[in-house]
C-alpha cells in the first residue's frame, strides 16, 4: 500500500510537475499574447500619429494655398493702382500737351498779328513816303516803291516762315 501511495504521489507530482509546466507555457502565450497587443497598440499609436502629421500637412497647405490666394489678391490690387496711375499719367500728359498746343497757336496767333500790323505800318508809312516824294524827284518816287516793297512783300514773306516754323513746333 505504500508503495502505491509513493507511485500515485510521484504520479501526482509528475501531473503537477506538467500543470507547472502548462502554467509557464500559458503565462509565455499571455506575456506574447501582451507584447503582441503592446505592439499593436504603438502601431495603434503611429498610424494616428501619421493621421495627424497627414492632417497638419493637410492644413499648411490649406494655409500656404490661402496665403498665396491673398498675395494673388493684393498683386491684382496693386495692379489696378498701377493701372489707376498709369491713367492718371496719361491724362497728365494729354493735358499738357493740349496746353503746349493752345500755347503755341497763342503765340503764333499773337505774333502773326503783331506782324500784320506791323507790316501795316509799313505800307501806310511807305504810302505816305510815297505822296510825299511825290512832290520831289523822280528818284525820290523809286525809293518810294521800293519803301513799300521793303515794308510789305518782305516783312509778310518773314511772317509766313515764322508762323509755319510754329505749326512745324506743334
Amino acid at each position: 500500500m505504500n508503495a502505491l501511495n509513493a507511485i500515485n504521489g510521484i504520479i501526482n507530482s509528475i501531473k503537477g510537475i506538467i500543470d507547472s509546466i502548462n502554467c509557464i507555457v500559458n503565462a509565455t502565450n499571455g506575456i506574447f499574447n501582451a507584447t503582441n497587443g503592446i505592439i499593436n497598440a504603438i502601431n495603434g499609436i503611429v498610424n494616428v500619429t501619421n493621421g495627424i502629421v497627414d492632417a497638419m500637412n493637410g492644413i499648411i497647405n490649406s494655409i500656404y494655398d490661402i496665403v498665396k490666394d491673398i498675395h494673388t489678391i493684393f498683386e491684382a490690387i496693386n495692379g489696378i493702382f498701377k493701372a489707376k496711375n498709369d491713367i492718371k499719367n496719361a491724362i497728365y500728359g494729354i493735358s499738357k500737351s493740349i496746353h503746349s498746343i493752345v500755347n503755341g497757336l497763342n503765340n503764333a496767333i499773337s505774333e502773326t498779328i503783331y506782324a500784320i500790323v506791323k507790316c501795316i505800318n509799313g505800307i501806310v508809312k511807305a504810302v505816305q513816303l510815297y505822296l510825299w516824294q511825290c512832290f520831289n524827284s523822280n528818284y525820290a518816287n523809286i525809293m518810294a516803291i521800293n519803301g513799300i516793297y521793303m515794308s510789305f512783300l518782305m516783312p509778310f514773306m518773314a511772317l509766313l516762315c515764322h508762323f509755319c516754323c510754329h505749326l512745324w513746333h506743334l
